[in-house]
């Protein structure tokens, strides 16, 4: 079931998506959904569902192996599947930023937090020196870390999870980009460092306009922060719509079993 919510701008637009992994295996099988400006939409289902393989779709970082086989990926108008790899570096990073699961293993463990978010400013935006370093202060203050002059100085191995998973959003948003994908950003991090960070997000997309697709296995999650859903189960979507609405009633069975799931795991939840 297909049933994208139309738009007439929407920021993101992805139609019959398919892609293959190796050996031949269709994954995502005509997966479709769209993105306004400043909207969040969550994509949620099981582990191989086919959540993560779209989203690296979107970024163009789909590992060796797997392609992008049928149907289209929109960005701000432009047609994205078939870029070269010189054309992708120009789109990540300035207009499409990424989070993952585990922030310290997109990190150089022996280079600095502040160097390595100066590198970024420096090569993606053209700063100077002096410029990217207090670009880069100023975004670790916006992260609400403790004490950003000390994070600049520190290495990885020094920052706890929650801290190195604000870093990450700092180094995402740092060139100002208008969609934001958060690939199971806060599934690592315990309950109240994971509030933390979402509601980081929700101010992020007021203050900015910025659009983000959640990827998440938590309909709790899904249901504080996404203004709509798509359910995705076995490569397709089987169900879509607001968030709300979609949590509350629920058509299709799979859903119900999601939720039926989320209720036992955490009866005082949001989804429950």
């Amino acid at each position: 079931m297909s049933d994208p919510q139309s738009s007439a701008d929407p920021l993101l637009r992805v139609r019959d998506l398919r892609i293959e992994v190796p050996g031949g295996a269709e994954a995502v099988r005509g997966v479709s959904f769209d993105v306004a400006p400043g909207e969040a939409v969550g994509l949620v289902g099981e582990s191989g569902s086919g959540k993560t393989l779209t989203c690296r779709a979107v970024l163009g970082v789909l590992a060796p192996g797997c392609a992008v086989t049928g149907g289209s990926i929109e960005f701000d108008g432009r047609e994205l599947t078939g870029l070269s790899h010189k054309e992708w570096e120009a789109v990540r990073g300035t207009g499409i930023g990424a989070v993952f699961q585990d922030p310290a293993s997109y990190l150089n463990p022996s280079l600095t937090i502040g160097g390595q978010l100066a590198e970024v400013l420096r090569v993606k935006r053209g700063l100077g020196r002096r410029a990217a370093r207090e670009r880069a202060l100023e975004l670790l203050t916006s992260m609400e870390l403790r004490d950003p002059a000390r994070v600049y100085g520190q290495y990885p191995h020094e920052l706890s999870g929650g801290m190195l998973q604000r870093v990450m959003i700092a180094i995402a948003v740092s060139c100002a980009p208008r969609l934001l994908i958060a690939d199971e950003a806060t599934t690592a991090l315990d309950v109240t460092v994971q509030a933390e960070v979402l509601e980081l997000l929700n101010r992020l997309r007021g203050e900015h306009r910025l659009s983000v697709v959640l990827v998440s296995h938590d309909l709790a999650v899904i249901a504080e922060t996404c203004d709509r859903v798509a359910v995705l189960y076995r490569g397709e979507i089987v169900e879509t719509g607001p968030t709300a609405e979609v949590l509350a009633a629920p058509r299709h069975a799979y859903t119900r079993e999601l939720l039926r799931e989320a209720r036992e795991f955490s009866p005082a939840g949001a989804a429950a």
